[in-house]
């Protein structure tokens, strides 16, 4: 019977789903549920990988290509790869200072990483850990003008050069299976509990010796009494400006003096109004399949949006990598570039830093041998024609 390594050695991880499965076992079930879970049904969830896996490579061969080009340039700089790690929130139930260790792991890589609005660590905190990352800030529009001002403010003096607007989630999704972890909002059930005891590691790791995590990037701004994990996920979930507009978007588009990119479009129409305000980027996604279950796939969403914008502004691809080939059917589709949280996540949930480097490696490592095997020797090369 085939089974993964079970074992502490990275370099016997072989693949993203390897690396998840050994995220499972760290973790207890609640944080693998926040991890790994969707909305709802989770066919969202599902179809993001489906339909990346239905889409065939087209190969050439007699194409010597020992050393494909797999740089990229976004934003007017150079990557030796066309992936950066996208924003994700509450990483620190995952793994002491995660935030970190993800933003280490990038720049280590000469790759960029976005920070969420709703991180452990502060922006601060990861410029300091990481003084040469390519840092990029992802952005929650907030009810609160002021309170956004200043993240927005911080961003700049961290330099933060893109600013990442997440616009899919000012309602949060229905995410059931996260959900039945808990007797009620924020208090875990007697299961749940019982199952933290089976998970010492985990304990001793995430717990020890202040319990969980709080929300250090928004701590300025959450009364001092409720500066623990459970307030800090009431004060989130209140400050969302679900009110947010297109009006609003053009007003800090005046604002932002550097790139600006709209993450969470899935309809070609929003994207050419995105193009119209000016933004320097937008990012097709349907946020992991954790927001509107039954919406398109991600990359359903990129092959209408990708014709539409086409050279007008830079295009990334997020939800649904796990392997190298993916990376190249999302290019082959128009994306400049992709974006990855989940599946770096679960080398973070496992191992850190390493645990997250060792995902970014086979993922470039991936790309390398897809290319070779396809006969094609530069990314820029790639369009529908490659495609099955």
């Amino acid at each position: 019977m085939r089974r993964y390594y079970r074992g502490h050695d990275l370099q016997r991880i072989h693949s993203v789903a390897e690396m998840a499965a050994a995220a499972r076992a760290c973790l207890p079930h609640f944080a693998w549920e926040y991890l790994a879970g969707g909305a709802e049904d989770e066919l969202t969830l599902s179809r993001n990988l489906s339909d990346l896996q239905a889409i065939g490579l087209q190969a050439h061969t007699l194409r010597p290509c020992a050393e494909p080009e797999r740089a990229v340039t976004l934003f007017g700089k150079r990557y030796p790869l066309p992936l950066g790690i996208g924003p994700s929130g509450y990483n620190g139930m995952l793994w002491p200072e995660a935030d970190l260790a993800l933003a280490r792991a990038a720049a280590r890589r000469g790759l960029p990483f976005t920070l969420s609005t709703v991180s452990n660590a502060t922006i601060e905190a990861v410029r300091q850990a990481a003084p040469e990352l390519d840092f990029w800030f992802q952005l929650y529009p907030m009810k609160a003008a002021e309170m956004q001002e200043d993240l927005i403010r911080r961003a700049e003096r961290a330099g933060c050069e893109v600013l990442v607007v997440t616009t899919d989630a000012s309602i949060l999704g229905n995410r059931e299976w996260d959900r039945r972890s808990f007797a009620r909002p924020r208090q875990l059930s007697l299961r749940s509990k019982l199952d933290v005891l089976l998970h010492p590691g985990w304990m001793k790791r995430v717990l020890y010796p202040g319990g969980m995590p709080v929300l250090g990037n928004l701590a300025p701004y959450i009364p001092l009494a409720e500066r623990n994990a459970l307030g800090s996920m009431k004060f989130v979930s209140e400050q969302m400006d679900t009110q947010f507009s297109w009006d609003k978007l053009a007003r800090l588009r005046q604002r932002w003096q550097g790139k600006l990119v709209l993450k969470g479009i899935l309809h070609e129409d929003d994207a050419l109004q995105a193009v119209a305000l000016g933004m320097d980027g937008i990012v097709v996604t349907n946020h992991g399949g954790r927001q509107l279950d039954g919406s398109f796939s991600s990359i359903q969403a990129l092959q209408r949006i990708a014709p539409a914008v086409a050279g007008q502004t830079t295009l990334l691809f997020d939800s649904g990598i796990r392997r190298g080939t993916d990376i190249v059917k999302a290019l082959a589709l128009g994306a400049d570039a992709v974006l990855s949280a989940r599946a770096t996540l679960y080398g973070v949930a496992t191992a850190g830093e390493a645990g997250a480097g060792r995902v970014l490696d086979l993922l470039a490592d991936e790309l390398k041998r897809t290319l070779q095997l396809m006969g094609c020797e530069d990314i820029a090369a790639l369009g529908p024609r490659w495609l099955g």
